[in-house]
């Protein structure tokens, strides 16, 4: 909880003065589990909900100074992440193989996928697109938990 709200909620108070004064945006990172219930993650979905609330509420507070505020919520993806969280190369090979049953795509989404998708809502391109969560997740909201 302590690094997805509270640190978003800090990093984003200090940097309002700035991003009004530029114009700027904020687009944070969630997770689909922030959109779905998953067994045996009960806080990391919970806190990843409220990234998911918290972007919309900001939104909607800064939406009259001309500061948008979105995020992304990916499924899984290829990184060290879930290595470096204490898998071993076996259950993190098989964890992949598993995403190829609960990701719509039948994989596992790349980093670039995600890299894009944050680009793309901090670009004048999405100049307007505020309070929205994106699922960068291969269609994995849209499945049935697994």
């Amino acid at each position: 909880m302590n690094t997805n709200v509270r640190s978003i909620y800090h990093l984003t108070h200090l940097a309002v003065p700035y991003l009004i004064k530029s114009k700027g945006n904020i687009v944070n990172v969630s997770s689909v589990n922030g959109i779905r219930a998953f067994a045996g993650v009960l806080a990391y979905c919970v806190s990843k909900s409220a990234v998911d609330q918290f972007t919309r509420c900001v939104a909607l507070e800064l939406a009259s100074k001309q500061v948008r505020c979105n995020s992304v919520n990916p499924g899984v993806t290829v990184t060290n992440l879930h290595k470096t969280g204490g898998m071993n190369l076996e259950q993190y090979e098989a964890f992949l193989k598993k995403s190829e049953e609960t990701h719509a795509l039948g994989r596992a989404g790349k980093p670039e996928e995600v890299a894009q998708t944050i680009a793309f809502l901090a670009s004048d391109d999405a100049s307007f697109i505020t309070g929205v969560s994106v699922p960068v997740d291969g269609g994995r909201h849209a499945m049935c938990p697994r």
